[in-house]
């Protein structure tokens, strides 16, 4: 198992992050969202496009579209996910968890990087 409980918090923050983010805000994952969530786009005044979610159903399925539509909510189930694999199995969860905390890091800079070069 990883050692120190400074670096498992650091690493197990940036995972948290990054899947929540991927589940809840990516493209790539807009297939799991789309049986509980209509995303609906909508042309802004200054030419930008907003997102605005739509949950569909009832029950079950409204309550997962609640769920994926919430970033906070989200975060806590991924999280709870990210510890039980890590503590059932750390050889599986290790690996997984440097890749999400890395892939969080990452995303990170680059929204700063972005943003600075937008500046300019």
């Amino acid at each position: 198992m990883l050692m120190d409980h400074w670096f498992l918090l650091v690493l197990f923050s940036f995972a948290a992050f990054r899947l929540t983010r991927l589940l809840v805000y990516d493209k790539i994952t807009a297939f799991i969202r789309a049986p509980f969530i209509e995303e609906i786009q909508v042309p802004e005044e200054d030419g930008s496009v907003s997102t605005y979610m739509k949950l569909k159903g009832s029950g079950l399925q409204r309550w997962i579209g609640e769920l994926l539509s919430c970033y906070w909510c989200t975060g806590v189930w991924v999280t709870a996910f990210l510890l039980l694999c890590y503590y059932m199995m750390p050889k599986v969860a290790e690996p997984l968890l440097l890749l999400l905390g890395v892939a969080g890091i990452a995303a990170i800079i680059e929204t700063i990087v972005g943003k600075l070069t937008e500046e300019n």
